[in-house]
């Protein structure tokens, strides 16, 4: 009898427990990155009834139930969608690197944004990890353009810092390449005009025009031309620098030789690449239409923006036109997530059951995150409400059922003193 009461304690123990985590599983229903867990229960140590068992009913009884361990659920939770292209969801398995002080923790929490030093951080001023480009110098001045950054080693991750304000410093133009066909020289064009906009050290598109004027005197055979080239600002008010040339074509029209090479463009020298035979600048006698040119160049731009792609990689944008890529965020992985050590309900450090954390590799064997990307959304709890309210109507009726088995004991208990009486 006294049985009865280890019993029933034992349950009220136990499913007190497992309504504490199913409740603090529906409390955190609308906590970001939330992971529940599950509680897992078994039974007490049996007592055997007799020395042996004959058949098939059992000779044990069993003594009471106990927590054996809460398990994380590991399912994803659904994405909702956000304001902020700074918010960010896993699809897949991984985790967030955060870290302020002492040992990194993970979290699926991706609610992350910018605090006064530019630093991406979560909400509680924890500073996202991952792998910068370095190629952002201390003027907030990109100093070279990166199609991508591979990510490093596990433990050589860093805070990500990200400038609102961020420059694409000009690129001088150094070559001009220019496609035309100058015709015949039949009279009436007798001079043709050929440009180009190149960009000079400040950033500033200038104008290199070229003007090809058919030789009055030709010897035969092919055809003989001067050629002008000038830089001058777009306005033609302020001209930088002027040179004088001659180029000879065949009698088919293609280029044999030019005498320009260089010319200045407001202290950068601009290399004038008239082609080769038919590859460039031509006299075929057919109508004459509009030159092209191809120039190298860039002139500066400021940041428009910043955006995150699915394979983690934080592009700069700017109003130039051009991009870059400036870092990558880290997403780390667990030989065993169940494993990790809770904080809260959304932070996780590494134990000697999660094994360390690492990154996946390609087949190259570069780094990789595993998983992907997606801005402007969050992760919600991954605790389904249906069946965490049907498990808590079991939990409670289980430790009714308990509460009720000491009760029946003590009444038992009672009568018997009563019949001794």
């Amino acid at each position: 009898m006294t049985q009865a009461f280890y019993t029933g304690i034992s349950g009220l123990k136990t499913f007190s427990t497992g309504i504490d985590i199913v409740t603090d599983n529906i409390a955190n229903i609308s906590t970001p990155g939330f992971r529940g867990y599950n509680a897992e229960f078994s039974t007490i140590y049996d007592a055997a009834l007799s020395g042996s068992s004959q058949g098939v009913v059992t000779s044990q009884v069993g003594i009471g139930t106990r927590i054996a361990s809460s398990s994380l659920i590991e399912a994803n939770g659904s994405l909702l969608l956000s304001d902020r292209s700074t918010d960010l969801a896993l699809q897949g398995d991984g985790w967030f690197g955060v870290q302020r002080e002492g040992k990194p923790e993970y979290t699926r929490d991706g609610t992350f944004g910018f605090d006064a030093n530019d630093d991406l951080v979560t909400g509680d001023g924890y500073h996202v990890l991952g792998t910068m480009g370095k190629n952002i110098n201390d003027q907030d001045v990109l100093t070279k353009v990166l199609d991508e950054v591979k990510l490093g080693a596990s433990g050589a991750q860093e805070k990500l810092r990200f400038p609102k304000s961020l420059s694409y410093p000009p690129e001088a133009t150094t070559e001009a390449k220019f496609i035309a066909n100058l015709g015949s020289g039949k009279p009436g064009f007798e001079t043709i005009t050929v440009g180009a906009g190149v960009i000079d050290p400040n950033g500033t598109k200038n104008h290199l025009r070229l003007e090809f004027t058919k030789k009055t005197v030709q010897t035969p055979p092919g055809t003989q031309w001067d050629v002008k080239a000038q830089t001058q600002s777009l306005d033609g008010t302020i001209v930088y620098d002027t040179k004088f040339g001659e180029v000879k074509f065949n009698d088919r029209g293609a280029l044999i030789s030019s005498s320009l090479s260089t010319i200045d463009n407001n202290g950068a020298a601009v290399k004038m690449d008239l082609g080769s035979g038919y590859d460039g600048i031509v006299t075929i006698d057919i109508p004459v239409v509009s030159g092209s040119s191809i120039a190298n160049g860039t002139p500066g731009g400021e940041l428009r923006g910043y955006s995150i792609n699915k394979n983690g990689e934080v592009i700069a944008t700017f109003t130039n036109g051009m991009q870059s890529s400036v870092g990558r965020i880290a997403v780390y992985h667990f030989q065993n997530d169940q494993g990790l050590e809770r904080l809260s309900g959304t932070r996780f450090q590494e134990s000697a059951n999660s094994g360390k954390a690492l990154f996946y590799k390609d087949a190259n064997g570069e780094n990789v995150i595993g998983s992907e990307i997606v801005n402007f959304m969050v992760e919600g709890s991954n605790y389904d409400l249906t069946s965490g309210l049907t498990e808590l109507i079991i939990l409670q009726r289980a430790y009714d059922a308990s509460s009720k088995s000491i009760t029946t004991a003590d009444q038992m208990m009672q009568k018997a003193l009563d019949m001794d009486a």
